[in-house]
């Protein structure tokens, strides 16, 4: 109970959910949310059917983000896109929207998710109507993040990390690409225009206060995560890693849940480090990334690219991927881009599982295995990560009765060996 007792507002009814979901023991959640290795992503006010613990010991988690962008898009658009998300099996939604409208969408999305909501809440800043951002007050970044916490949003994006000193290394460590962060961008142009810290740290005890009181677990953002893969790995990224370990702390002796962000733009040889880096300094924090892509030179492939890194990172600790669709860096993604990220990362997170997880993730793999060889097409499918697709390719050829598929016909391997070498049909040294 002392456990228990440690962690604000995490229910032993959502505990139990999980654990029965994911195939562990309940005090396998207790002791990772005891260390601070497991977060559960539920806002105390909020009642959704599925709750998500992320981290330790636990199956690696896949975000879809969906949102409004000024001109391009409409709540029932971005609506539309979460239900896809959720059909492809997202375990978790951010809404991301700038412009108008937010808070709108935010209340429908609330109604209708039924898995844990993160936002970002400096975009509602940036995008208030009524005040200009950079003449904002540091009571106004405290109390976006009140206001969305009291109407129930589980997670929140706070790009607490990026303080003045911060900034004196970005201006004495060009990069290729300097801050690709919107939400750091943002920070820093406010910073930087009034001459004074950054207000999610000044005011980081304020906002442990309201994440406490209501449950929620900060995801503390990379402001400064590399977007080139020759940034990765750099001052300005390890500088601000630092002072998020030390927030990471600040909140946890707190009872607060925090999720730690990554990068990025990452080359292969570098990944296995930066996610031990995290883990070492962030005291076992569950960690978020964003890919991280392995190439900048794949636009339009970039769900790929991320899913590679996704892959490796997952495979060496990381604990929940940032889908990244085929739109990335080129527009706002549609509802076929959301389903393309979503199952990237999906296969990412799963061939991370089998080897983290064991048989609790290669089951599943076996068992497809098992009704591919005896060409038991709809039990195939049925245990597919995506259902659907392969059986559209299959009727696409016109052989859905057939035994064998049209790629070998007559001369599958799987058919020729069960009606000839396994029946006892060909002699030896014939």
């Amino acid at each position: 109970m002392s456990i228990r007792s440690e962690i604000k507002n995490v229910s032993a009814e959502t505990v139990e959910d999980i654990a029965s979901r994911e195939g562990v023991p309940a005090s396998l959640i207790w002791e990772g949310l005891s260390s601070g290795e497991i977060v559960v992503l539920r806002n105390r006010l909020r009642d959704i059917s599925r709750p998500c613990g992320v981290g330790k010991g636990l199956s690696t988690k896949v975000n879809a983000n969906i949102g409004l962008s000024t001109g391009n898009s409409n709540p029932d658009t971005e609506i539309a896109k979460m239900r896809v998300a959720l059909d492809s099996g997202a375990d978790t939604v951010m809404d991301l929207s700038t412009g108008t409208g937010i808070g709108t969408l935010r209340k429908r999305i609330l109604e209708e998710c039924p898995v844990p909501l993160g936002t970002v809440p400096v975009y509602e800043l940036a995008c208030d109507p009524g005040k200009k951002f950079l003449s904002m007050s540091e009571d106004d970044f405290v109390s976006v993040i009140r206001q969305q916490a009291e109407e129930g949003v589980d997670f929140f994006t706070v790009h607490s990390g990026i303080t003045l000193d911060c900034l004196k290394v970005v201006k004495s460590n060009p990069r290729v690409m300097n801050i690709v962060s919107r939400g750091g961008a943002l920070i820093a142009s406010w910073m930087e225009t009034n001459g004074r810290e950054n207000p999610f740290f000044s005011r980081f005890d304020d906002i442990v206060d309201i994440a406490g009181e209501y449950g929620l677990t900060l995801s503390l953002g990379d402001s400064l995560r590399p977007g080139a893969i020759s940034d990765a790995t750099d001052r300005l990224q390890l500088q601000e890693l630092l002072v998020l370990g030390d927030q990471r702390k600040q909140a946890f002796s707190r009872g607060v849940q925090v999720i730690i962000e990554g990068p990025g733009h990452v080359p292969l040889d570098q990944i296995e480090a930066n996610v031990r880096l995290q883990k070492s300094v962030c005291g076992g924090a569950p960690f978020y990334v964003l890919g991280p892509l392995v190439t900048d030179s794949a636009p339009g492939y970039d769900h790929i690219a991320g899913a590679i890194g996704g892959a490796i990172a997952a495979w060496h600790g990381a604990d929940f991927l940032c889908y990244v669709t085929p739109a990335e860096h080129l527009r706002l993604p549609d509802a076929a881009d959301v389903k393309n990220g979503v199952m990237a990362s999906r296969i990412a997170a799963h061939a991370a599982d089998i080897v983290k997880l064991g048989a609790r993730a290669s089951g599943r793999d076996n068992a497809v295995s098992s009704a591919r060889a005896r060409r038991d097409w709809k039990e195939q499918f049925r245990l597919s990560l995506d259902p659907e697709l392969p059986l559209a390719v299959r009727n696409s050829s016109g052989g859905v009765e057939q035994d064998v598929c049209t790629m070998c016909s007559e001369y599958c391997s799987i058919k020729i060996t069960e009606e000839s070498l396994l029946r006892g049909n060909v002699k030896e040294g014939k």
